[in-house]
């Protein structure tokens, strides 16, 4: 009945272009008729609750039905998610304001709120005090509506930047991060950010996965914005996998760097596990929290929390060429 339902509800706000469209994509990349791959998009949403992304990302027209089993699609993600994660807590990570000052010991950068209130001095000595900024709305996903700033852009006409950013809907500012000369070699046009997917489940507690975002000529390393992702292994902090982006594109060396993908070292990736390890008993109601970690030559520091998981990008079918998805390392914490 639950699977009836949700199906029923994404039915609703379907919609029906992008589905078309990726259909189209689809035959033309693995050759099967139109028909048969919306038969099979709508075997797979009611069978396993898999919205059209879920199928076009994890390439389940590939998979054969025990391994359309082991993949971890939308509906399952939010079952997870609302058993793990009480709703009443979300505002503390979805807030980015909020999760600053509550993990403040593990930003490591200077950031400042902004409101149609903001004191306009303290506003003009936090922008001299930091030069290059990035900007954010306050909530938000998908890196919608970030953005980056130099001195250039403000100097001498700081008041007038300032209602600039709050007509855009900025509501945080915060000092640029300087990533590890090892990331930035990797891509330095973007912060390259680790996700570490903490989860206090209830056969054990620990990371269920991690993924390193690699950028790709933006500001943003996010998948949304170009960029890619690549396993890490959770034992030597090494990348597994070659580089997927959204699209299904796979690059073994970063096409603006050159930088080799797979085997590439993440540094401080221990050091990072171990932070995100204690920042999720912090907030125990939150119990499946994905943080995004930046890596500086001080060592790792909070980007932002994620109260609610993607569980795409864990699930690029270029990672599980066996076509086994991440529900096995999900079934070593919780039974599902």
């Amino acid at each position: 009945m639950r699977k009836l339902s949700f199906f029923c509800k994404r039915l609703v706000r379907m919609d029906f272009t992008k589905m078309w469209k990726t259909t189209g994509f689809l035959k033309q990349k693995c050759g099967k008729s139109r028909r048969w791959l919306l038969w099979d998009m709508l075997r797979c949403a009611l069978t396993y609750n898999a919205g059209y992304m879920d199928y076009k990302i994890a390439e389940m027209y590939r998979l054969t039905d025990e391994q359309k089993k082991t993949v971890i699609t939308r509906g399952l993600s939010n079952t997870i998610v609302r058993r793990m994660n009480d709703k009443a807590y979300w505002y503390l990570f979805d807030d980015k304001a909020t999760f600053n000052e509550l993990f403040k010991e593990n930003v490591n950068r200077n950031w400042m709120k902004l409101t149609a209130d903001t004191d306009v001095e303290a506003f003009v000595a936090f922008l001299h005090e930091n030069g290059d900024l990035i900007a954010k709305p306050l909530e938000g996903s998908s890196g919608v509506g970030i953005e980056s700033f130099t001195r250039e852009d403000w100097q001498g006409r700081e008041e007038a930047f300032l209602r600039e950013l709050l007509d855009k809907g900025i509501g945080i500012v915060e000092e640029r991060v300087i990533q590890h000369p090892k990331m930035m070699a990797l891509c330095p046009t973007s912060v390259n950010t680790i996700r570490i997917a903490t989860l206090l489940g209830d056969k054990k507690q620990g990371v269920v996965y991690a993924f390193l975002r690699i950028g790709n000529g933006k500001v943003m390393d996010n998948v949304d914005c170009g960029g890619m992702a690549a396993r890490v292994d959770l034992e030597s902090g090494r990348l597994l996998t070659v580089g997927a982006d959204k699209a299904g594109n796979t690059f073994e060396k970063h096409p603006m760097t050159g930088t080799p993908i797979v085997g590439f070292e993440v540094p401080c990736f221990q050091e990072a596990m171990r932070m995100c390890l204690d920042a999720a008993q912090k907030v125990p109601q939150m119990r499946f929290i994905a943080w995004d970690v930046a890596v500086t030559e001080n060592g790792p520091c909070f980007i932002e929390g994620n109260s609610f998981p993607s569980h795409a990008v864990p699930q690029f079918a270029a990672h599980y060429p066996d076509g086994i998805g991440i529900m096995r390392e999900f079934r070593e914490f919780l039974d599902i």
